[in-house]
């Protein structure tokens, strides 16, 4: 068997001599067994952790537990009715008496800052901001105690929803209500939407209906050329279309760009001759 050792080491020792690796203090024991005694065990040597049940027992008994918040988040593509479900939650929630706050991105403008508007003309009163970790002190850190319930809509465009969700609902017990779309015009995740999904209590995922033949829509398609992510729209610019229109729309709107590029390309070569 070939020696542990440093090869050197070992050639050095002599062969009679007995390699001890540490020895014990004087005040322990020389003899013991830890299966007959185990009281007798050297400390140095012992490891005893405390057992898993007395932590959950300490947990159950604390005397100012966490408070409990939920997460709650609504996704779909444009015109599923996310904006309507979260005013129908936002409203059952105040009817039960509690008291709520609604967000919006500052960046959707279109039916105005104050307020937030379903396609079908309902709305409710909202904080419209840049970024969610301002409203705590925008809303005041007293009235923000007394909330419940906080509905963020448009939330694709908050950089720090997953921070401001985690905080809300782990360590200060609120309610949140998410509405927003899971994905862009590309079919690519939008925004951190779907970073939440692992925080969430449930997620229910909407459609609409396809302009095109009716069917359930799931995507939305893009109808004008412009290629920004964030381009804030209706109908004019958007519209819902199931999987076999979207593929569909796709190819026509790149051969449309395609047709206008070589028209510009056309234009171009007449005006220089």
């Amino acid at each position: 068997m070939k020696s542990i050792l440093n090869p050197k080491f070992s050639a050095l020792c002599p062969k009679s001599t007995t390699f001890t690796p540490f020895s014990l203090p004087s005040q322990f024991p020389t003899r013991f067994s830890f299966t007959n005694n185990p009281s007798r065990f050297p400390n140095l040597l012992r490891r005893n952790p405390p057992p898993f049940s007395s932590l959950i027992r300490s947990l159950q008994t604390d005397p100012t537990p966490p408070p409990s918040g939920e997460i709650h988040v609504i996704v779909g593509p444009m015109f599923a009715g996310k904006t309507t479900s979260l005013l129908s939650r936002i409203q059952s929630e105040t009817a039960s008496g509690r008291n709520v706050a609604i967000i919006k991105s500052s960046k959707d403008t279109r039916y105005g800052l104050d307020s937030i508007v379903t396609h079908d003309g309902a709305k409710l009163p909202c904080w419209a901001l840049t970024n969610l970790s301002s409203f705590k002190l925008k809303f005041g850190v007293d009235a923000y105690e007394q909330l419940d319930v906080i509905g963020i809509d448009e939330a694709q465009f908050f950089d720090d929803l997953y921070e401001f969700c985690r905080e809300a609902a782990d360590h200060d017990g609120k309610t949140v209500i998410v509405a927003g779309l899971d994905g862009n015009y590309m079919r690519r995740s939008f925004g951190s939407v779907l970073d939440i999904i692992p925080l969430a209590d449930s997620v229910t995922k909407l459609t609409a209906r396809c302009e095109m033949c009716g069917k359930r829509a799931f995507f939305t398609l893009r109808k004008t050329q412009e290629t920004q992510i964030e381009l804030i729209g209706g109908v004019d610019v958007y519209m819902p279309v199931c999987r076999q229109h979207y593929v569909n729309g796709q190819v026509a709107i790149e051969a449309a760009r395609l047709v206008l590029e070589s028209q510009k390309t056309q234009c171009g070569s007449h005006t220089h001759t």
